[in-house]
């Protein structure tokens, strides 16, 4: 068997084209390793092939693109088709976030890795629900514990968060400054306004 595929491996001619067949099929992040493993290739050759992809996408004349991650990448639609794509496929709504979750995501995000006492803190009110929320949605998760007396959870963004949000790195989030502009203007245009959350 190890033959077999051993000759299969060699005889991949263009590994960009594989490489696409399989970020098309698989429609989640798939690992460079495994990407390196079944085209024979090394995962630094992965990545470079990866990047050059990703470039190729980058333009107008595509509707996808490639993110890019640290041990990842993946396919995915760009922002500006997002109401086509929800018309053609008769996605009504849903997924949206409460403006509390949102507000914990904010936090975690900007101050990671944190407890969830002192998101708890910043935001002067109790925030398991919201924090339960994110965890279950796969938008934070654990990442070691705080060295302090009770050693603490801490808590940090994941993979899926950097993809909802089509980042590639946490370096990536606007600047608190652009951020605060942003809120102050979502206030004038819709005062009070709540995001219902759902499943």
């Amino acid at each position: 068997m190890e033959e077999i595929k051993d000759i299969e491996i060699k005889e991949v001619k263009n590994p960009k084209a594989a490489i696409e067949a399989i970020l098309f099929a698989a429609g989640y992040p798939m690992k460079y390793e495994k990407l390196a493993e079944t085209l024979g290739l090394t995962p630094s050759e992965i990545k470079r092939h990866v990047s050059e992809l990703s470039e190729k996408y980058n333009d107008d004349d595509h509707g996808i693109m490639i993110l890019m991650f640290p041990e990842t990448c993946q396919f995915c639609t760009k922002e500006a088709h997002l109401s086509l794509i929800k018309e053609a496929l008769g996605i009504k709504r849903g997924g949206n976030l409460s403006n509390s979750s949102m507000e914990v995501l904010a936090i975690v995000a900007y101050n990671q890795p944190v407890t969830r006492s002192f998101v708890d803190l910043v935001r002067g009110i109790d925030s398991n629900y919201a924090m339960n929320s994110l965890i279950d949605k796969g938008l934070i998760e654990s990442c070691g514990r705080l060295d302090a007396p009770g050693r603490p959870m801490l808590y940090g963004t994941t993979d899926k968060f950097l993809r909802v949000f089509g980042l590639t790195s946490v370096n990536e989030l606007p600047e608190i400054e652009l951020l605060r502009a942003s809120e102050e203007q979502m206030e004038i245009m819709a005062p009070g306004e709540e995001i219902i959350e759902e499943e």
